[in-house]
C-alpha cells in the first residue's frame, strides 16, 4: 500500500498556495504601514553674481507666457529662474523646454525672485535670452509681400507706457498686423515689461524704431499705403474704407496723436462711445480700431 505523503495544508482544509496567498498578504500590509523616513527637501539653487550677470546683448524676461513663447518662437534663453518647488503645468512646460534647448535652469525662492524682478510680476519665473532686436521698416514690407497679403502696420506716436506698447504689440499680433513702428525719442522702448505685456507676441511681431514717424508716413505712402488715426474730432470709423494697404496710427496716452502726425494722415477716425468719459486707453483705442480694419478686409 502506497505511504501517503503528509499536507498540513490538507488537513487544514486549505491548499499550499492558499497560505503562500495569505503570507504574501500579510507581507504587503506591513510593508505598505512601515512609516516612510523623511525625505530631505532639496534646498533652492544658490545664486552666484555670474548666474545674474546679463551682458549687452541679453535681456530678462518674466512671466509664464512670455517665457514659453520665447522657448517655442526660438529665441536663445540663456538662464531659466524658477520658483522652488512649483508644480503646475505651466512650469512643467518650461522646465520641458528648457531641458529640450540646453537652458541652465536654477530653482530660487520667491523672495530672491521679486529682488530680480523688474516687473513685480514674475509669476514665479524669470529668464535671460538674447536681446530682442529691432527689425528695419522694409522687413515689415517684406513680411505682408511675403503672406501675399497687402500691408497693415501699426504706427505709435510717442508712446510712453511700457504695458500699453505690450498690449499694442499682442493686439497686432492677433489681427494680423506685419508689424509695429516706434520713434527713437519720447517713447517707450523693448523693455522687459513690454515683452511681458505681450505675452510673446513680441518674438513674431516685429518692431522698428524710427527717427521721425511723420517722415516714415511719407515714405510709406511712396509704397502704397493709406493712414488712419483716431481721434474724438474724426469722423466715424464705421464710415470709413479702411481696407487695402493701411497704417493705423495710435497717440500719446495723454496728449493723443500729436498736430504734425496728423496733418500726415488721410483718414481721421473717430471711435463712437456713450459713456460719460471722453477718452480711451490707448491700447484699447488700438484694438477697437484694429479690429475694424480687420473686419473691413474680411468683407
Amino acid at each position: 500500500m502506497a505511504r501517503r505523503e503528509n499536507n498540513p495544508g490538507e488537513r487544514r482544509g486549505y491548499r499550499r498556495d492558499d497560505a503562500s496567498d495569505r503570507r504574501e498578504e500579510r507581507n504587503r500590509t506591513r510593508r505598505e504601514n512601515r512609516p516612510m523616513p523623511d525625505r530631505p527637501k532639496r534646498k533652492p539653487d544658490d545664486l552666484t553674481e555670474a548666474d545674474l550677470q546679463m551682458d549687452e546683448n541679453t535681456t530678462r524676461i518674466e512671466g509664464r507666457n512670455a517665457v514659453i513663447e520665447s522657448f517655442r518662437s526660438g529665441k536663445a534663453v540663456d538662464k531659466v529662474f524658477i520658483l522652488d518647488g512649483s508644480q503646475d503645468g505651466p512650469m512643467s512646460t518650461i522646465r520641458r523646454e528648457a531641458k529640450a534647448h540646453g537652458s541652465l535652469v536654477k530653482f530660487v525662492t520667491k523672495e530672491r525672485l521679486d529682488q530680480m524682478s523688474e516687473t513685480g510680476h514674475h509669476q514665479g519665473v524669470i529668464a535671460y535670452i538674447a536681446a530682442y532686436e529691432y527689425a528695419e521698416v522694409e522687413d515689415i514690407l517684406q513680411k505682408a509681400k511675403d503672406k501675399g497679403e497687402a500691408p497693415f502696420i501699426f504706427l505709435l506716436d510717442e508712446i510712453e507706457d511700457p504695458h500699453n506698447l505690450g498690449a499694442i504689440i499682442r493686439t497686432a499680433n492677433l489681427a494680423g498686423a506685419h508689424g509695429v513702428i516706434i520713434p527713437k525719442n519720447r517713447a517707450v522702448g523693448l523693455t522687459p515689461t513690454v515683452a511681458k505685456a505681450s505675452a510673446g507676441a513680441l518674438n513674431y511681431t516685429p518692431v522698428a524704431k524710427v527717427t521721425n514717424i511723420g517722415q516714415t508716413i511719407e515714405e510709406l505712402k511712396k509704397e502704397g499705403l493709406w493712414f488712419v488715426c483716431a481721434d474724438m474730432g474724426g469722423t466715424k470709423m464705421y464710415d470709413l474704407n479702411l481696407t487695402g494697404p493701411i497704417g493705423l496710427v495710435i497717440g500719446n496716452e495723454g496728449n493723443g496723436v500729436s498736430r504734425l502726425v496728423k496733418e500726415k494722415c488721410d483718414f481721421i477716425a473717430s471711435i463712437p462711445m456713450k459713456g460719460d468719459i471722453d477718452s480711451l486707453n490707448a491700447s484699447v483705442a488700438a484694438g477697437v480700431l484694429a479690429f475694424e480694419i480687420v473686419r473691413q478686409r474680411m468683407r
